[in-house]
């Protein structure tokens, strides 16, 4: 999530005399739009079902409609903080809520599976845009350094609430309403943040260069993988369209890491890679946004399709787990402070892990309140791990470079989550085995996160109490 990092000169944004705005009204414009944001990623896995059946969806659309959210939000992460920059970061926040409430309606009033994908894409980006606006609004106004870190722990909250509140709210409204309702749910809270922008003052602007090029290669290589794990998944691996895209893919990703490597201002400096911490939060933060969010998406459909239950009932499978997240996040903060970031990262993960083993006992007929047990050592576990994940990384990278970091994480955060749904999605496909292809799909991701683990334990660096480790 990039902040403004140089001493670049200012253009003030002028012929305005509004005053900047109390530090509080920011505060609730930021919080609201991440708490939509997050929202959004998983409110709709349990709308699927109803959206299959109303627009007459195979498993592939219903990827789609989670993935290309995700895709967009990923793929625009890495420049959208010097984008922020560029515009001021209230008036980028103010482009991307109003793209985003106007998709919103979109995908409300979408006739046809097309239109509601493309315009979950123009969500994703726009999305994308507002999370370094908001934390950047955040900063320019709470000067305080303990206020400003309270601050942005309350936006952190914001975020873990909507993501733990997420199945829950989409199940009621999909149920009590129609799974439209889903998406104009973000219509009101899309014009109360605008309402309150029109109380902060403009932004100053920097002369942040936008790499075009470097955007357009991310942008093609995570959409050509996306999509061949998602047909590859559902047509086969065989003829030349999977291949063919693999390649392209492949050939962007090159492009990316070249452009990168010649830039004088690179989009992402290639040096970030030297780090062993830098990597391993990367490969931990990738896996365990794979895990939870293919868990969502996996039994999200199970409820529905294996077990009949109807949203709402599904929705409410999911509250036990909810209710914990937000608690452990700030139980695993606390144990960061006192033991590191190691401990609760490599305790989280294994947590996760058992979690996810021990969906394997989940059958047809299991009583249904076996999964709704499990689905908490899987919530658990990430709620644990995840700030003690944000904080690791970026205590082990210069000052410059942290908003760098942080859009790099939450990059391939947003990449696993997006390559989860595509490739457990594909797994279960069939739906005359959609109790083998959850079971692989549960199994791949223990063994991902036993991996990770170990990497966390064996390559980041042990720290003293109290401190956070070198890099």
């Amino acid at each position: 999530m990039a902040m403004p990092t140089r001493a670049a000169p200012t253009v003030q944004a002028a012929g305005t005399s509004r005053s900047p705005g109390s530090p509080h009204t920011v505060l609730a414009a930021a919080l609201l739009a991440f708490f939509v944001i997050s929202l959004d990623g998983s409110v709709v896995n349990v709308a699927l079902p109803a959206i299959a059946g109303s627009l007459h969806g195979s498993m592939a659309d219903l990827q789609w409609i989670v993935d290309g959210y995700t895709l967009m939000f990923a793929a625009f992460m890495l420049s959208a903080g010097t984008f922020s920059d560029r515009v001021g970061a209230s008036r980028a926040y103010a482009w991307g809520l109003g793209a985003f409430t106007v998709a919103s309606l979109g995908c409300g009033v979408a006739p046809d599976l097309g239109t509601l994908i493309g315009a979950r894409m123009v969500q994703g980006g726009a999305a994308a845009l507002m999370v370094p606006a908001s934390l950047a609004l955040i900063r320019q106004s709470y000067t305080d350094a303990g206020r400003r870190a309270r601050a942005i722990a309350i936006w952190t909250a914001a975020g873990s609430v909507a993501v733990a509140v997420g199945p829950v709210v989409g199940g009621m409204l999909t149920s009590g309403l129609s799974w439209r309702a889903v998406f104009y749910l973000n219509l009101p809270v899309g014009a109360v943040g605008l309402a309150l922008l029109t109380r902060i003052a403009p932004s100053p602007r920097r002369r942040a260069p936008v790499d075009l090029l470097g955007q357009f290669s991310v942008v093609v290589s995570l959409a050509g993988l996306t999509y061949a794990v998602i047909e590859g998944g559902h047509a086969g691996w065989g003829g030349t369209r999977v291949p063919v895209t693999l390649v392209v893919a492949a050939a962007a990703a090159v492009a990316f890491v070249t452009t990168q490597s010649r830039s004088k201002q690179p989009m992402v400096p290639l040096a970030l890679f030297r780090s062993r911490t830098v990597l391993v939060c990367l490969a931990a933060g990738f896996t365990l946004n794979a895990v939870f969010y293919g868990a969502i998406f996996l039994l999200g459909m199970y409820f529905q399709q294996v077990r009949g239950a109807s949203p709402v009932g599904a929705g409410a499978m999911f509250i036990p787990m909810c209710a914990l997240i937000s608690v452990v996040n700030m139980a695993g903060v606390r144990l960061a402070a006192r033991k590191g970031a190691r401990v609760p990262m490599v305790t989280g993960q294994l947590i996760m892990a058992g979690g996810a083993l021990l969906m394997l006992t989940v059958a047809p007929h299991t009583s249904l309140v076996v999964p709704v047990l499990l689905l908490v050592p899987i919530g658990l576990g990430g709620g644990l791990a995840v700030p003690s994940l944000t904080a690791a990384i970026l205590e082990n990278v210069d000052a410059e470079r942290a908003g760098t970091a942080a859009a790099l994480l939450n990059t391939a955060r947003q990449v696993g989550s997006c390559l989860a749904v595509a490739a457990f999605g594909a797994l279960i496909a069939d739906t005359s085995r959609f109790r083998h292809g959850m079971d692989t799909s549960f199994v791949t991701g223990a063994v991902m996160l036993l991996v990770t683990a170990a990497a966390t334990a064996l390559l980041l660096p042990r720290a003293p109490r109290g401190t956070a480790p070198a890099p």
